[in-house]
């Protein structure tokens, strides 16, 4: 416990040495400072990469075609795979019971989307129900494509907000008929994505209709699932690889593509791409602590120098001390409190001064990989136990020092 006597004596041991405290308590201060900074943008970009991932529901995994590379069966490579409606009914047949949502779609890129006098050019998509929840996108007007659409070929689109704000402006569009590559279709919905701004230049057709209207037969671009979700991480991760890995047996298969090529056909996987990139993400928040820390330790070094200049001047006061039988326990308490003392006030200042920036400056950094960087309680509460252990590591071996000074040693001290 400090009394006021206590606080006078390290008022008066710290004047004395007000430059070299000074610039001690830069070093600390600088040390948490930079420390906090760091570690709030670790959290920008963790916020920013987990943001990205929202546009896609958890576990997704996405399938698409390509070109063979390798000869199977009599067939030359080079051959373009393409897979049908067959080859997305057969997947669902056999892994339902895994299976949380599925769809299908059928790409058209650079399309005219007229209404009225307005025109431009956008995606649209030809899909099944469940897309909207692995988009992760969420309808802000109306509704989205359904089974009775799809059942009865109905001509209705759900198109995206920037799509609705170039060519409706304020104007409510549901009702409203959008020509698509002279096509007229009946908005039914308005959407938005987490995304951004890019996803929702999309319009959204029932599968069925799109490939009955454009002439596309039973075509279909790509397959998208998510499977149903498991306790942990670890279950999650081996599930979906022994999904990805049968799912593409089973398409090989069926399409006549050799089990060694791997461009025929492709799957991305995202719990196994999410955590690659997780981990980076981590190994880059592991760093900057390691960079603070040792910044840290820079500035509890000062400080411990500092507290030996201060006990090799205090010699005789402390020989004093133990003459009239100061303990050894309160000489340490002693120069420890010092030590405590400047590195805890140095540091709230900078702990204070780092806060305060993140506050101010973090919400005016816009980009799509660096969000909201902040520091929350616990990180803000583990910085300061480094800042009383760092105060006592600095103290500890001046102190240790002083203890031991036998005091006629002490009162010979020049």
């Amino acid at each position: 416990m400090f009394n006021i006597e206590r606080w006078q004596e390290i008022f008066e041991a710290i004047s004395k040495n007000k430059l070299r405290t000074f610039l001690t308590g830069i070093s600390v201060a600088s040390g948490i400072f930079i420390l906090v900074i760091l570690l709030g943008a670790g959290k920008g970009l963790q916020n920013g990469i987990e943001k990205q991932f929202e546009r896609d529901a958890a576990g997704i995994i996405e399938v698409w075609t390509g070109v063979t590379t390798k000869q199977y069966k009599g067939l030359n490579p080079g051959r373009q795979i393409q897979f049908r409606n067959s080859d997305y009914s057969q997947s669902v047949q056999k892994f339902e019971n895994q299976l949380d949502k599925r769809a299908s779609t059928y790409n058209f890129w650079g399309a005219s989307v007229t209404y009225g006098k307005e025109s431009s050019s956008y995606q649209f998509r030809g899909v099944d129900p469940d897309y909207l929840g692995i988009e992760n996108a969420t309808i802000v007007m109306g509704r989205f494509i359904n089974s009775k659409d799809l059942a009865n070929y109905e001509k209705v689109a759900v198109i995206g907000m920037k799509i609705k704000t170039d060519l409706f402006k304020d104007k409510n569009p549901l009702g409203e008929q959008i020509s698509i590559n002279n096509i007229n279709f009946k908005v039914v919905g308005v959407f938005t994505d987490p995304a951004g701004e890019r996803e929702e230049t999309r319009v959204y057709l029932p599968m069925t209709t799109t490939q009955r209207a454009y002439g596309i037969g039973d075509k279909v671009s790509n397959l998208f699932f998510t499977l149903n979700k498991k306790a942990s991480y670890e279950e999650a991760l081996a599930e979906s690889e022994k999904f990805t890995a049968d799912l593409k047996q089973l398409l090989k298969t069926k399409n006549v593509v050799s089990p060694e090529d791997d461009n025929g056909i492709g799957v991305y996987n995202s719990v196994k791409d999410a955590k690659q990139v997780y981990d980076l993400n981590l190994y880059i928040r592991l760093f900057f602590w390691w960079v603070g820390i040792c910044t840290i330790i820079a500035g509890v070094v000062g400080v411990s120098n500092i507290m030996l200049i201060i006990v090799k001047e205090r010699t005789k006061e402390i020989g004093i001390r133990k003459a009239l039988g100061a303990s050894p326990i309160s000489i340490v308490g002693m120069i420890l409190h010092e030590s405590i003392f400047i590195t805890t006030i140095a540091g709230f200042i900078g702990l204070l001064g780092s806060l305060l920036l993140l506050e101010v400056v973090g919400p005016m950094i816009k980009s799509e990989f660096f969000l909201n960087p902040e520091v929350d309680f616990n990180v803000a509460l583990t910085t300061l136990v480094l800042l009383v252990f760092a105060g006592a590591m600095a103290g500890f071996f001046p102190a240790y020092r002083a203890a031991k000074i036998r005091p006629i040693v002490a009162l010979r001290d020049e």
